[in-house]
């Protein structure tokens, strides 16, 4: 999950802490809040990574998706704020936490999901006698308009949601830079995704200029999926900061890999393979794609160009249209060229449960609260197991669902 399941309301019983193991250090406004929510109680990733985190040590989680890695990291965060309010400490208008994503869409779904969990635990706080922090939530990336990029500096929020890209232009902008003198935590999601290329090497540069900024040095939280080495994810989470006993990374490694059970099969058209599929085979993957869409609620079809991302969807929505006149509204395409407004439309209308099938590019294989997603197809080879892991884990996305893929 990106933040929490928000599928059901929270539990009753206002007045109940839910003491769960690994929470007795919690605000009771957080801990009674998480209780509610998740009456099963924290997730290994989430029971292991919290005293890390809490005692300001970087901190690595790798764990499979679905897992709550991502709120093992704010919860934390978020109950600082808490208690620095209750001791008196001013909060407001202060940026606090810098949390780092890959993908535009990543960030904005993150920032709407932290909305929510936020909202309740200041409900909860006041049922509990206590009085709320101010914490705001803003975003920075390309899609932020110049007037909301003003006011952010002016007022800064306690979480800025942003992009590698965008993190660099406001450490290097003379008025972002007074902004994030105060930041304590910096959250750096999906962390292995930018491992494997330049964006990774520039990011450790952008780290180390948001620390000579900082007043103290921001704790490194890094949320990564199961990884191998996942010491070279470490050295990269940390730069330069080695144990003075055997020279690793000076990082705390909570690392609740584990094979997950998936739902997976290989599916090859019944004519002979060639080099490039022709039209008649590739009707036939079509056909059976179709068949897949209307035996499931949602289904996520990842391909490996925009290009074929618009194709595929217009032709799937036309085999759909034959069986259900208007299904071919239901079928859309996501990839990183389509606008601002149209990208959150889409990604708004398939949280809600408004989409039969969407066809995307690498824009959604991240781990974005993509809704009643119950099937994956990957058409044609994505390159990468790894790759194609994580997009198939987009399917049954919560903490009990068996990813399905195709």
């Amino acid at each position: 999950m990106a933040i929490v399941d928000l599928s059901s309301e929270l539990v009753a019983d206002p007045l109940s802490l839910f003491d769960h193991a690994g929470m007795e250090d919690f605000h009771p406004a957080v801990r009674s809040w998480f209780g509610r929510r998740f009456p099963d109680g924290p997730t290994p990733p989430q029971a292991s990574a919290w005293p890390e985190i809490a005692a300001r040590r970087d901190t690595l989680v790798a764990a499979p998706t679905g897992s709550g890695k991502t709120l093992s990291a704010f919860l934390v965060a978020i109950d600082r704020l808490y208690k620095a309010h209750d001791r008196g400490e001013t909060t407001t208008n202060l940026a606090r936490v810098v949390y780092v994503s890959p993908l535009k869409a990543l960030a904005v779904d993150i920032a709407e999901n932290l909305e929510r969990p936020l909202k309740e635990i200041r409900e909860v706080a006041k049922e509990l006698g206590f009085t709320s922090p101010d914490i705001r939530v803003g975003v920075r990336s390309g899609d932020t308009p110049t007037s909301q990029r003003a006011a952010m500096v002016k007022k800064p929020p306690a979480f800025i949601v942003t992009t590698p890209e965008s993190l660099y232009l406001m450490c290097t902008s003379s008025k972002a830079r007074a902004a994030l003198g105060t930041v304590d935590t910096v959250i750096v999601d999906e962390i292995h995704a930018l491992a494997r290329d330049k964006r990774g090497s520039h990011l450790t540069l952008t780290l180390e200029r948001l620390e000579a900024l900082c007043a103290e040095r921001p704790v490194r939280i890094g949320l990564s999926a199961t990884q191998k080495p996942i010491s070279i994810v470490a050295d990269m989470l940390v730069g330069g900061r080695r144990k003075p006993t055997d020279g690793r990374a000076d990082c705390s490694i909570v690392d609740e890999g584990h094979v997950r059970e998936l739902d997976l099969g290989l599916v090859i058209p019944p004519s002979e393979l060639e080099a490039l599929a022709p039209a008649e085979q590739m009707g036939e993957i079509l056909d059976h794609i179709a068949e897949q869409v209307q035996l499931h609620t949602t289904t996520l079809i990842f391909v490996n160009t925009r290009r074929m991302a618009e194709r595929i969807s217009h032709e799937l929505g036309e085999r759909l249209a034959e069986h259900d006149e208007g299904a071919e509204l239901h079928v859309v395409a996501h990839h990183g060229s389509l606008s601002k407004e149209r990208r959150l439309q889409v990604e708004q209308r398939l949280r809600a449960g408004d989409l039969k099938a969407l066809v995307a590019t690498a824009s959604l294989e991240l781990g974005i609260d993509v809704g009643p997603v119950d099937l994956v197809c990957q058409l044609s080879s994505p390159r990468n197991i790894a790759t194609f892991l994580q997009r198939v884990g987009r399917a049954n996305h919560n903490r009990y669902g068996i990813p399905k893929g195709r």
